[in-house]
């Protein structure tokens, strides 16, 4: 595990921060227990706690090995305390022979030496259990940190998987009744099979060759979805028309790839299919108050009929509005004179 200290400007910095304040509060405690103050409690407080905050930015690497979650608790603290008596021992003792050494030989540093030794001994056993808190707290955060991480990354792994099981409802559904019609039309009108079987392996093209987390513009969903209504006008003739009405620069807005195709599909299904007149379906694109606004309408015969859906196309794209937006997006149905209307709202600057 890198050094959480010696890896982080920031820290580093606030590290020596600290390590100033103890060397205040180190010197005020030495000048009560020495009676005076002189520069031997300054030189000293100084030496000594740079020799201590190297000997406590060392102490994170077997700190590290002993708290590795597989040692038992009363190891831990065994390992913890003969760390810390070895490491006072030795800043002790390397922080008076130092100050002996650079010292002029007339001084009384011993006799300081001797009356502050039990506050430096009280001092750093306090540090050292600030120092393993620290450490503590440090490891602590980092395997928060990493659980975070790894609970982040199974979310967005099952949101990829759930989003490719919503996207392959859409292409055998389509295909499914796409091949019967082409199935029926080689019999009835063979040039319009071979046309519905290019069509259709335009629209494939297209639908196999984008990934789920890819967005795309509306620009490129719209000529897929003409491909698809053409490929129900070979089908269907006269009695399916189209019309849009797109604002300037939604056509650049991106959105979910084979977002809007589920709803073009259940127009036709419960429009074309269901009614004896010409249906239309009409789609409106604008923004409106920091949302993108999608329309999709057609008309419909109110007359009651045997076919009933089930819902997959709309409960589909009303999870991958979820899954791509959490709470922001919503989608909209209503009835009203005889014309069926299915309204996206999409935030603006979300993907």
């Amino acid at each position: 595990m890198k050094h959480p200290v010696l890896t982080n400007k920031v820290r580093l910095i606030v590290w020596w921060l600290v390590w100033l304040f103890l060397v205040l509060g180190q010197s005020l405690l030495f000048y009560y227990a020495y009676g005076k103050f002189n520069y031997l409690v300054i030189a000293d407080s100084l030496l000594s706690l740079i020799i201590y905050s190297g000997i406590s930015l060392s102490l994170w690497y077997p700190f590290s090995f002993f708290n590795t979650g597989e040692i038992r608790p009363g190891t831990l603290i065994s390992n913890l305390a003969l760390s810390g008596a070895i490491s006072i021992t030795i800043w002790a003792l390397i922080t008076k022979y130092t100050m002996l050494l650079v010292l002029p030989e007339q001084n009384d540093y011993i006799a300081y030496w001797d009356a502050t030794f039990p506050y430096r001994i009280g001092t750093g056993v306090f540090i050292y259990g600030l120092v393993v808190l620290s450490y503590f707290l440090f490891i602590s955060l980092s395997n928060l940190s990493e659980k975070n991480a790894r609970e982040a990354r199974l979310e967005t792994l099952l949101k990829e998987t759930e989003l490719r099981m919503l996207r392959s409802q859409i292409n055998p559904h389509f295909l499914f009744n796409s091949l019967n019609s082409i199935s029926s039309l080689t019999i009835t009108d063979p040039e319009k099979a071979r046309e519905m079987v290019v069509k259709l392996s335009e629209f494939m093209r297209y639908a196999l060759s984008r990934k789920d987390e890819e967005p795309v513009s509306l620009r490129n969903e719209l000529e897929n979805l003409r491909l698809y209504l053409d490929i129900e006008k070979v089908r269907f003739g006269d009695k399916l028309t189209t019309e849009e009405t797109i604002d300037p620069g939604c056509l650049d807005f991106k959105i979910p790839v084979m977002l809007l195709q589920p709803l073009y599909e259940n127009a036709v299904k419960h429009g074309v299919y269901e009614s004896t007149e010409t249906v239309r379906i009409v789609t409106h694109a604008k923004f409106i108050e920091g949302y993108f606004e999608i329309i999709i309408s057609n008309n419909y015969d109110p007359a009651p009929s045997s076919r009933r859906g089930t819902g997959t196309g709309l409960l589909n794209v009303t999870r991958r509005l979820e899954l791509f937006y959490g709470n922001k997006g919503s989608i909209k149905t209503s009835k009203e004179n005889g014309i069926y209307s299915v309204a996206l709202y999409i935030p603006v600057n979300y993907l």
